[in-house]
Order: structure tokens, then sequence, then C-alpha cells
């Protein structure tokens, strides 16, 4: 199974998504998280403030964090590769990588049948 990791720059919470002024990319990747982990999706993330330890010991984020310094952040590892940097991914980024399809989970009734079509 593919497994996504996300190392964040330095937030107030784990998520991001706290306080009086949140910005709108977080609260929509916590969303899209949110949905990948509901569909079987693995992925972890790392906040620079809370988990600093994650960041010295994986050697590719040290060596970004040497070159790009914490302002290159968020960093996207798929399977420790190196695969986006400077932004959040989009749910159809994270569903390419992890073989989730977004439109066949949006179609599908949520009980996994078609009300009785014999779909099943």
């Amino acid at each position: 199974m593919t497994t996504i990791q996300i190392f964040d720059p330095a937030l107030c919470c784990s998520s991001g998504v706290c306080g009086a002024d949140t910005d709108q990319q977080l609260i929509t990747f916590a969303a899209d998280v949110d949905w990948l982990q509901q569909h079987g999706g693995q992925i972890e993330r790392f906040n620079l403030a809370q988990q600093p330890m994650a960041f010295v010991e994986n050697a590719a984020v040290k060596a970004f964090l040497e070159h790009s310094g914490q302002e290159g952040l968020p960093l996207v590892l798929v399977d420790g590769a190196v695969v986006l940097t400077g932004r959040y991914p989009r749910r159809a980024e994270l569903s390419r990588w992890t073989g989730i399809s977004q439109f066949d989970i949006a179609a599908k009734p949520a009980d996994g049948c078609c009300g009785g079509s014999k779909c099943c």
C-alpha cells in the first residue's frame, strides 16, 4: 500500500486548522486527508513545531531543509520519494498517488450497492 507523508511547516496544531485566522488551503487539505483516510489511504502528517525529530531523522527531509529551508514546506513524500514541495496536494493528486478513485467513490452509494439493481 502507498504511504504518503506530509511534512508541514510549524503550525499551531497538528492540522493547522485552529485559531481565529485559519488558512483556507489548510481547511481544504484537512478535508482531503480525512477523505483519503476514510477510503483506506495511508497518510501521515508531521508538524515542524510539534515533531521536529521526524524532520531530522528522515534523510530526504533533512536534505530538503538544508537546501530549501523551512520556507519550502510543506514537503510531500510518497513511499519515501519527494513528489511535491511548497504547497499541499490536491485531492486529485492524492487519488492518483494512492490509486483511490475519487470518482468511483463518489458514484457508489454508501451501502456499497445500487439499491437492489443486483450490481453487488
